[in-house]
């Protein structure tokens, strides 16, 4: 994905998935980390959609905070 959400429409994002989906956040990113292999942000973005009924700007802001987290492991 060439845009990504500023760090405030982020952390907004991220505040709201559990109200909006039923789930915490963490519960999300292990179900990304137990999903398939996929290897592209657009491909894992478009799997949750698929998958779990997610809207756009939850998927991706999932996503984004999966890859930030294990970037932030990797240090």
């Amino acid at each position: 994905m060439s845009q990504l959400f500023s760090d405030e429409t982020h952390r907004n994002l991220l505040s709201r998935i559990p109200q909006c989906t039923g789930r915490e956040v963490a519960d999300w990113l292990r179900t990304v980390d137990e999903g398939p292999a996929l290897l592209r942000f657009d491909e894992r973005v478009s799997w949750l959609r698929g998958a779990h009924n997610l809207a756009y700007g939850h998927a991706k802001a999932i996503v984004h905070e999966h890859d930030l987290r294990r970037a932030a492991r990797k240090r």
